[in-house]
């Protein structure tokens, strides 16, 4: 079964920074997802070719046909990786016209992972400041790795260690066999395996367990 991932890359440039970091995140989540023996299918959503275009949906609430065909492509994913260069010590302008402009219902326990660049590391905590928040209140599954990258970052092992990493996370949301029993998600229309049985048996009610008890310790 092949997933599809979506890139939404917020780079202002083809070659920009940002760009550059998606794309190594979206190879380690490539790599990962080969890794368990499935097939995962990257799209780009380049949102600085819709800047006018978004202008125009905050303004008078028209989308375009490349603005609808995008949000589209994001509301079939499996699952993102969101990327933006930092402007103003937040995401850029862009990005969140793109997310404003989105159907909030769309993303709605999507995994993403969330990726930011800038020029130097003082910026570091605009995932879980900015980022995050949005992609919250979108109710989107935002994976526990966030992955920044100041300029001098690119090429050393340690991002390169972070992007395997977030990699691995979102690869395993993809194809994961689902929840593990106890810990969430449905029970009763779980196969049992052979031999064990998860019928627990009757269960006491309150009253019966405070029958005789004084209420004195």
């Amino acid at each position: 079964m092949t997933r599809r991932v979506v890139v939404v890359n917020a780079g202002v440039s083809a070659a920009s920074s940002t760009r550059l970091l998606a794309e190594q995140l979206a190879g380690a989540v490539d790599a990962a997802v080969s890794a368990r023996g499935e097939q995962v299918q990257i799209d780009y959503v380049d949102v600085a070719s819709l800047a006018r275009d978004l202008a125009t949906a905050v303004t008078s609430g028209v989308l375009s046909t490349q603005v609808r065909a995008a949000h589209d492509l994001v509301a079939d994913a499996d699952g993102l990786i969101v990327a933006t260069p930092v402007f103003a010590a937040s995401y850029s302008g862009i990005f969140k016209m793109f997310f404003d402009t989105l159907d909030p219902d769309s993303i709605s326990g999507v995994p993403v992972l969330a990726a930011a660049t800038a020029g130097t590391p003082r910026h570091s905590l605009v995932i879980d400041h900015a980022i995050r928040p949005l992609l919250a209140y979108l109710r989107a599954d935002v994976l526990p790795t966030g992955t920044f990258a100041a300029t001098d970052d690119f090429g050393s092992a340690e991002l390169s260690g972070r992007i395997s990493r977030a990699g691995a996370e979102l690869a395993h949301r993809l194809v994961s066999d689902g929840a593990v029993a106890g810990f969430g998600g449905p029970t009763e229309s779980a196969p049992r395996r052979s031999g064990h049985s998860t019928d627990l048996g009757p269960v006491t009610d309150f009253a019966s367990l405070l029958q005789g008890h004084t209420g004195q310790a």
